[in-house]
C-alpha cells in the first residue's frame, strides 16, 4: 500500500513537502551519531519519534510543506 492516498476528484496530495522530508532525514542522521539535542534542555534525543518531531518542527520554521501542529490535550484543559 502507498502512503499517498487518492481524494475525491482522484488526484493523489502529499501531507508533506520534499523539504519537510530532507528535514526530518537530517534530524535521524544526527540522533543515529549522536549528535541531536533535544530544545531547551539540550538533551541528547533517544527517541525515533523525537527525532522525527524535530525535524518536523525545523522544515516549518523554514516554511516547508507541514501540517500544522496538533495542541495537546493538557494545553487544551489549562485554557479551557
Amino acid at each position: 500500500m502507498t502512503d499517498l492516498y487518492i481524494n475525491w476528484k482522484g488526484a493523489s496530495m502529499a501531507k508533506y513537502g520534499k523539504k519537510a522530508s530532507e528535514e526530518v532525514e537530517k534530524a535521524m542522521h544526527e540522533k543515529k551519531k549522536g549528535t541531536l539535542k533535544s530544545g531547551k534542555s539540550g538533551k541528547k534525543v533517544k527517541s525515533r519519534k523525537q527525532a522525527i518531531a524535530i525535524g518536523l518542527s525545523k522544515a516549518r520554521e523554514s516554511g516547508a510543506k507541514v501540517p500544522k501542529k496538533k495542541s495537546s490535550k493538557s494545553s487544551k484543559k489549562k485554557s479551557g
